[in-house]
């Protein structure tokens, strides 16, 4: 029986994304945001608010990369959804992380973190119910480590950090259980 836990966003799991972007004079910042998901085969949309340093950085780069967090650095992630680039003119120096310039968009590349998504600005969405930064994925890279033998990006190797909506805890993501498309087909046979 299903007991009435109040209004909890109840959504398991929500990616660890660390949104990179310059600010006016070519300064990284970096912040952690679990509200974003893929939106089209080569969208990402961001549902971040505008007071944001980063969606600041935004507007005016046009550019943002969007990297995935794993275990290995979650204590810098972590951090970076802490601190906020409006209040600490350090906060990427701090965590002694590395950072290369995109070739392919005006956006910082983290190289601690194992995949990463270039991406340009495409539009922001906003009404009265909505903020949300879309971006064009004009590159991503990944690091070997987490490639399999095909070069497809291997999430058993990725070790990505989950975030957990009801308790505020961070878990890896786990085994495969299934595969999409494959698991629920004998369901489409009527007689099944």
């Amino acid at each position: 029986m299903k007991k009435d836990i109040e209004n909890k966003l109840a959504v398991f799991p929500m990616p660890v994304l660390m949104i990179a972007t310059y600010d006016e004079n070519g300064v990284v910042d970096v912040m952690n945001a679990a509200w974003g998901m893929i939106s089209d085969m080569d969208k990402i949309t961001l549902f971040i608010d505008e007071e944001h340093k980063t969606t600041q950085n935004i507007r005016g780069a046009k550019a943002f990369t969007v990297s995935l967090a794993d275990k290995a650095h979650m204590a810098e992630a972590d951090f970076f959804g802490i601190a906020s680039g409006n209040k600490m003119a350090d906060k990427f120096e701090r965590t002694r992380f590395h950072a290369v310039k995109s070739d392919h968009v005006n956006a910082p590349v983290i190289e601690e973190f194992p995949v990463v998504m270039e991406c340009e600005l495409a539009e922001i969405v906003e009404t009265e119910n909505l903020h949300a930064v879309v971006g064009k994925i004009i590159n991503a890279r990944a690091e070997e480590s987490v490639l399999d033998e095909k070069g497809n990006v291997d999430p058993a190797k990725l070790n990505v950090l989950l975030f957990d909506q009801f308790r505020h805890d961070y878990y890896t993501s786990g085994e495969k259980v299934g595969r999409a498309w494959n698991a629920g087909a004998r369901l489409m046979n009527p007689d099944a």
